[in-house]
This record gives C-alpha cells, structure tokens and sequence, in this order.
C-alpha cells in the first residue's frame, strides 16, 4: 500500500484504520504487527468487564478456556464458585479438566478473594456475644474442609488484643489442649478469652467432644484467673454460642 498524508492502512477485524498523519511510519508498523496477532477466534466477551460476565464465563476467561456448553455443565456440577473455596487446585483441575498450573492459579484467586473479604470485616468494638465472635471470623472458615479452632483474647472491657488459630484437624475434630489455648493468653496480658471452632458439615450443633473441651477449658482458666467468656461454633450461616445456650 503506497503511503502518503491521505493513505490509510486497513487491516480486518472490525476494520482497524489509522492515518500515516495521525501515528507516524514506525508506530504504524507496530500497530500492522498487533493487529496481524489478534485471535480472529477469540470470545466475543473477551474485552467485556468481568462484573457484565456469568460465573462460567467469568470464570473460562480466568482459565483462558475457550467455555461453552460443556464447560458450563462442567461448572455447575462442581457446585459452581462456591465449591471451589473447598477444593484443592489438584480437585478444581479434575473436576475441570484443567492442567495442573491453571488449577492452582484459581485456588489462589480463591484465597485473594478470602483475604480481601477478611480485611473488609470491621472489627467490633468489644467481642462479646456469639454474633459479633460469627461476623469476625466466618470468611476465614468459608469453604473450609477441616476443623479450626481460634482464640480470640480480650482485655478487661472485651476488647480484642490478639487473635490466634490454635489448631487444625480433621474432617470432624480439632485437638485442642488447654496450654494452647492460654500460653497466648498470658503472653498478651489477656483478661478474658473467646473460643471458636468451625463444623465443616455447616450444623453447628455441638458434640460431646465440643462439650467437654469447653469444661476443660473453662476449669484451666479458672486455676489462672482468665476468664473463658465463650465457646461458639461456626456453622453455614448460623452459629451456636455456649453462653447464650446457657451452658458457660
């Protein structure tokens, strides 16, 4: 194409034409070069805010997969975004038919988002009564497939001064032992503490288990003057609160 002021370049893909006068020869030889590398099979949605998009296509383009019927299907079978914050990137990849780099990457997504929801929550001005303790930490349990069991230390007035993940478990209990719970505790000057644990089954209905940590919990504080003001269990959107159940 002879280039002078009135030529124009023109490549197709939803006609792509700048003037000679408007960029210049070389800029005009990248943008040859860019618009020759744009993927004529590229999604219609690939350029549209990720807020304008459904899950699964949200979803494919975060995986750079091209979507589609089975990919959709695939999604909902899995039990669509909220599933993924249970999964280990080795199930998303499975479950997905993904490699093994790209499953990792949305579990990491996941956690990001999981972060981002847990800085967001304001902490309470005291951290008395099972709601205000359920508001504080359900994000960080969200999706969670083992037992956490946290401790939550206050000062005289229920303020919280440190907060401490205490264990980890299994699927259906989390080993807690009483030097764990209040080494902290006196580390921080702590006047009273506040328990909780999630139940990955979402019924937080408590055990004979829960029942008889807490009892011990209860007698070790007493044999150091710190008070145990709660034990509360994490449940799928509901709580249960030892003190308000009339149990502590």
């Amino acid at each position: 194409m002879k280039r002078n002021s009135e030529s124009f370049v023109t490549k197709r893909r939803d006609c792509v034409c700048l003037s000679k006068t408007e960029i210049g020869f070389q800029n005009l030889t990248m943008l040859e070069l860019a618009v020759s590398k744009i993927d004529p099979l590229a999604p219609a949605d690939s350029l549209s805010p990720p807020q304008k998009l459904s899950d699964e296509r949200l979803l494919a383009r975060l995986c750079q997969h091209p979507g589609g019927e089975s990919w959709e299907k695939s999604v909902r079978r899995l039990g669509g975004l909220a599933a993924l914050a249970g999964l280990e990137a080795v199930e998303i990849s499975r479950h997905l038919g993904l490699v093994a780099d790209v499953g990792w990457r949305l579990q990491a997504a996941v956690e990001l988002g999981r972060r981002i929801q847990c800085r967001q929550v304001q902490r309470p001005q005291t951290m008395r009564g099972g709601e205000a303790v359920y508001q504080y930490l359900a994000s960080r349990v969200q999706g969670v497939r083992v037992e956490c069991f946290w401790a939550l230390y206050l000062d005289v007035k229920g303020r919280l001064l440190w907060e401490e993940k205490i264990s980890e478990g299994t699927l259906t209990a989390s080993l807690v032992h009483p030097r764990e719970v209040f080494a902290p505790a006196l580390l921080h000057r702590a006047a009273a503490v506040v328990v909780a644990h999630n139940h990955p089954s979402g019924d937080p209905e408590p055990s004979a288990d829960d029942r008889a940590t807490t009892k011990r919990l209860r007698r070790a504080g007493r044999l150091l003057g710190i008070e145990l003001l709660d034990h509360v269990i994490l449940g799928a959107g509901c709580f249960t609160s030892f003190v308000e159940r009339g149990w502590l």
